[in-house]
């Protein structure tokens, strides 16, 4: 790796002078005057482009150099200094945001026709009684079905702006004429917070996969309903979740510290140093906590961990977390691009860094985690490799450590049985969901009349829907055998179907049903 990189260090000096000054002239910010005054550097790369341009002989798209050369500079400074090009741009920014502006379903284009999977809760759709399995025929007179339509122009006629209206003619099983619906665009929430249900009778449960700019809002709603429900604990659940905003992250803490007590602060490459501490009355701060994490929470997940373990807060369960402790700031480019820029490092409030080493380049960095699997640290706790020169004390005693990651205070081992893992890597791929829409759809009626109680009673997956799931996979050359795991196919295939009927709370309670990292919490409450 470092051969290579001597090989290409000119190369990528040229290009890191030429970015930089097209970066330069483009950046956003209004402090940055000096930085963006004329030089020669700056002069000699628009008069290169120009050249290209006007002169070279054939036709080039300056446009892609300038992005191959943006890419290729960020990807020398450090693993998430990342670039945004114009065509993304507008959709990393709506997943952040927490919403979009549509009617409000989910479907799937099936043999040509807009099949809805569900109507996505909070939305128009919703309101007005489309259900999963309705056949979206026409929007505004205009013939969506047997035309081979792509995805994006089907999204693009049923999304659109704000109180827009579109009317859409909608085939369902079992009603003689076509149903009509007038839709005014709204908002639709992409909701962070997956599930909120009571684990027992006085533990409250809230898993968040991101943190967007809606998480604290949906957050703080779901400790209300808890509360209402009887929560006097709380676990939340932050496995699998890789950041988003800090402010979002810092605004749950708060929930849980008294005031005046530190929650992170972070240095730039001046050594300026912003402190950030809690300032309200919180709904739970005297309640008992616990936070689950595992390998892949990463960034604001680790700072929640982190301020809770250095503040002696709660109880922090299950493996050592990611280990992404830096900042960045997203810059527009004046092309509708953008870049996330690292522009400081955040430390707990002990002072430690949970920033892993990235110094053999991004390939290793974001390989890490077979490093962890192979040397055992996902299933032995003394596997996990700490220095003392990174030793840290809490206010309480308590040693924590630096270095990459936050190390839970109660370790959880990873079940790494390769055939449990290929099931739930099968589950994350989506590669369920049409499988299970074809199963519902053999009887939508009597699916979409199902009661959430109803359902967890009825013997919804049998042995010949599992057969069918495999000849499935066959189908789509993914062989795939089961043998001790086939009971956790089943409760796969039966969460999937939840969620397309019910929602992704419901989802949750089934995936978490014999969850190892679940059940210790359980344990730990005061309800044993």
């Amino acid at each position: 790796m470092k051969n290579k990189s001597k090989i290409y260090l000119p190369l990528l000096l040229g290009l890191a002078c030429a970015a930089g000054i097209l970066l330069g002239a483009k950046l956003d910010f209004s402090s940055t005057q000096g930085l963006l005054s004329s030089n020669p550097k700056k002069e000699k790369l628009s008069r290169l482009i120009d050249y290209i341009d006007y002169e070279y002989v054939d036709d080039v798209n300056t446009d892609s150099i300038v992005d191959v050369t943006v890419n290729r500079i960020l990807e020398n400074l450090d693993p998430h200094s990342v670039y945004i090009p114009q065509q993304e741009y507008a959709t990393v920014t709506e997943n952040m945001q927490g919403d979009f502006v549509g009617i409000g379903v989910s479907f799937y284009n099936v043999n040509d026709t807009v099949v809805v999977i569900q109507a996505l809760e909070g939305g128009p759709s919703e309101k007005l009684g489309i259900k999963g399995g309705d056949r979206i025929l026409y929007a505004n007179d205009e013939q969506l079905f047997n035309k081979n339509i792509s995805n994006d122009s089907l999204i693009s006629q049923l999304k659109g702006k704000e109180d827009s209206k579109v009317h859409l003619k909608v085939f369902r099983k079992g009603v003689k004429n076509l149903l009509n619906f007038n839709v005014t665009r709204a908002k639709v929430p992409l909701k962070s917070v997956d599930a909120s249900y009571m684990l027992s009778k006085n533990l409250g449960y809230v898993k968040i996969n991101r943190f967007s700019e809606t998480t604290f809002q949906e957050f703080k709603k779901a400790l209300n309903k808890l509360k209402k429900e009887g929560a006097k604990e709380i676990a939340i659940d932050l496995r699998d979740n890789p950041g988003g905003y800090l402010s979002e992250a810092i605004s749950i803490v708060d929930e849980f510290l008294k005031d005046g007590q530190l929650i992170l602060f972070t240095k730039n490459k001046k050594g300026d140093i912003e402190e950030t501490y809690s300032n309200r009355k919180g709904s739970f701060e005297d309640s008992k906590l616990y936070v689950l994490i595992n390998e892949n929470s990463a960034s604001a997940s680790e700072i929640v961990a982190g301020a809770f373990q250095d503040n002696d807060r709660g109880t922090i369960i299950g493996r050592r977390s990611y280990g992404k402790g830096l900042v960045q700031r997203e810059m527009g480019l004046g092309d509708g691009s953008a870049v996330r820029l690292t522009i400081a490092r955040y430390y707990t409030p002990t002072g430690r860094s949970i920033q892993k080493s990235y110094e053999m380049g991004n390939e290793a960095y974001f390989n890490d985690y077979v490093r962890r699997y192979k040397n055992g640290e996902l299933v032995h706790a003394d596997s996990i490799h700490v220095a003392d020169s990174l030793k840290y004390t809490t206010p309480g005693g308590k040693i924590v450590y630096g270095g990459g990651g936050i190390i839970p205070d109660i370790f959880v081992p990873k079940d790494t049985n390769m055939e449990k893992e290929n099931l739930t890597y099968m589950l994350k791929s989506g590669i369920f969901n049409p499988f299970i829409f074809q199963q519902l759809e053999k009887d939508r009626a009597f699916y979409n009349a199902l009661a959430w109680e109803e359902f967890q009673k009825e013997k919804i997956i049998t042995d010949q829907v599992v057969t069918e799931f495999l000849s499935f996979l066959s189908s789509q050359n993914y062989p795939v055998k089961m043998t001790e795991y086939k009971p956790l196919l089943k409760k796969y295939l039966k969460a999937v179907m939840a969620q397309q009927l019910f929602g992704n709370n419901e989802f949750q309670r089934i995936i978490n049903e014999d969850d190892r990292i679940i059940k210790k919490v359980i344990e730990l409450s005061s309800d044993n």
